[in-house]
């Protein structure tokens, strides 16, 4: 009985390994929200390393049962279930660039906004596609998030004075209460990895027509103006650009999304939310490479 015993439990094991890769997929693509950002950050960043944990364990097990002379027929099903969860790599390293599958047409609610800075600006990341918006549109919380840089920008300078955004000031795109003001970070040298948090300083809005939130980072040290519990109106100073946090050079990042982001678990477990832009002279949707000015005062 007890032989018979193992390769049941073997089999359950593999059956229950198969059952929740595949019920994880069809929550990413069935179901919005928390639970489909969950399974989503388990794909990227638990199934790899469950999986090659997996691998390291059957082969020994091979091992043992091949110099044993016992069946390897589970451990052999154990070895390839093990591969399949490691071949979420491809997602992790961006081999696969897939965007998180959420659909802008049926995400609500998206908010229109004004443009956060006063002078003209090139999108250098933003859109719905993955060819436009390549570092946000693969995380469920910055779906469709912004970076946004004015010229000269991408010119390969350490000195953050190179850079035409350095410094200038962060307007807010509407009417909200802060929740989340600090500017104690340093800005980093651009092209360097010295830096201290994902985010940097910034300025968290929670929105007065939606309750939603914006998140605009990698502010100045010592610039934001505001502070938790300050009610802004659009076109207020909330601070300047800088180059604090996960940056390679002075830009400001922006986006939209459901959940409180400091109460959250992870800045990336939160669900993204269409943001849009008026009083510009391009698209609502800006993409990569837009040169955008403002054709109107706050309003």
């Amino acid at each position: 009985m007890k032989n018979d015993k193992k390769p049941r439990r073997y089999k359950i094991i593999n059956i229950s390994l198969i059952a929740l890769i595949v019920i994880t997929w069809i929550v990413v693509y069935g179901i919005t929200g928390l639970p489909g950002a969950y399974a989503w950050f388990a794909l990227k960043l638990v199934f790899p390393f469950l999986g090659l944990a997996g691998i390291l364990l059957n082969l020994t097990l091979l091992i043992i049962l091949f110099f044993n002379k016992k069946k390897i027929n589970n451990t052999l099903i154990g070895l390839l279930v093990c591969t399949i969860l490691t071949l979420h790599l491809v997602l992790t390293m961006n081999i696969a660039q897939l965007p998180y599958p959420s659909r802008i047409q049926q995400v609500q609610p998206s908010v229109t906004v004004n443009w956060p800075l006063a002078e003209q600006t090139v999108v250098g990341w933003g859109g719905d596609s993955i060819h436009s918006n390549l570092p946000h549109a693969i995380w469920p919380s910055e779906r469709w998030a912004y970076d946004l840089v004015m010229e000269p920008y991408n010119t390969g300078s350490t000195n953050l004075e190179d850079y035409g955004i350095w410094s200038k000031e962060v307007l807010s795109p509407t009417s909200g209460t802060i929740i989340a003001a600090y500017d104690n970070e340093p800005d980093i040298v651009p092209g360097t990895e010295d830096i201290h948090s994902m985010e940097g300083n910034h300025v968290y809005l929670q929105l007065e027509e939606t309750g939603t939130y914006l998140l605009l980072n990698h502010l100045k040290q010592d610039s934001v103006t505001v502070k938790v519990g300050d009610h802004v109106n659009t076109g207020d100073v909330l601070g300047r650009v800088g180059n604090s946090g996960s940056t390679s050079e002075p830009h400001l990042h922006i986006h939209h999304q459901r959940q409180n982001p400091i109460k959250a678990l992870h800045p990336i477990l939160a669900e993204g939310l269409p943001l849009y832009f008026k009083s510009t002279d391009t698209d609502p949707m800006p993409v990569k490479g837009t040169v955008v000015n403002i054709t109107a005062p706050p309003d």
